[in-house]
């Protein structure tokens, strides 16, 4: 069954590793005209670009991209979300699809499935993305987000530290990566309910958001579900420094 979504791209130009990402080419657009033409191909009845930038907004609109001016004091990417969903008057039972401005190669299957995920899944307030863990570098990375989730597939939590904690497989120096350890990294791919996007903005930030800084962390301490969509192998390769950048042009090169 087809559900009806609408997809937000937040586009920061401040960046600590690559200032002015959104606008950095990629096969002569800007990435963020690339992520806005992916967010299209998912099915999205809706499309918009949310930036507070002048250039960033220029830029899109050239392209025939349609944009959201948004504060510049959003403190997360949700709530930046919620000022859009706020303005453009969507109703509470709006699904909206968060896809991050540096996914120039993000499946438009995965946006859909996100957005299908939580219209299916009528009891949570979000819904996210995850897949296995096979590396014990990886699961001990700290820049690496990791979510446990319950039977039916609901987080149960996210952190940076390995969780699940292997106690017998890693309570020495030589540590091993048990085979059926359920091991997930967390996919930033979220989609929302408009109704809860209005809730969040007046949600206290709770002390595990803050030492974590996960955002996502403040809607399970309130009481809200997020639903997990797990996934075979990781994502095509967000930008995040320079040699991100090119490694993604190559990609469209050979495309």
């Amino acid at each position: 069954m087809t559900y009806p979504f609408v997809a937000v791209v937040p586009a920061r130009h401040a960046s600590t590793r690559l200032p002015g990402k959104p606008l950095a080419d990629i096969a002569g657009k800007p990435m963020v005209v690339r992520v806005a033409e992916r967010a299209a191909a998912s099915g999205a009845s809706h499309v918009l670009v949310a930036t507070d930038h002048g250039e960033v907004a220029q830029a899109a609109r050239r392209h025939g991209v349609e944009v959201c001016l948004t504060s510049p004091d959003c403190p997360s990417g949700t709530d930046r979300l919620a000022e859009v969903a706020t303005r453009m008057g969507w109703p509470d039972d709006t699904v909206v699809v968060n896809v991050q401005g540096d996914e120039p190669l993000i499946d438009p299957e995965l946006i859909r499935a996100t957005a299908t995920l939580l219209h299916e899944r009528t009891g949570a307030a979000m819904a996210t993305v995850c897949h296995p863990l096979l590396d014990l570098d990886e699961v001990m990375n700290p820049n690496l987000v990791k979510v446990v989730l319950d039977r039916d597939g609901h987080a149960l939590y996210f952190s940076r530290a390995p969780i699940p904690w292997a106690r017998d497989a890693w309570d020495g120096k030589e540590r091993s990566l048990p085979a059926e350890l359920p091991v997930y990294r967390h996919v930033g791919l979220y989609a929302y309910r408009v109704g809860f996007l209005k809730a969040y903005l007046g949600l206290p930030r709770p002390a595990i958001e803050a030492f974590e800084s996960l955002e996502q962390l403040r809607a399970l301490y309130h009481g809200y579900r997020i639903a997990v969509l797990t996934i075979d192998r990781p994502m095509p390769p967000g930008v995040d420094t320079p040699a991100d950048l090119e490694m993604v042009r190559r990609l469209f090169a050979e495309y």
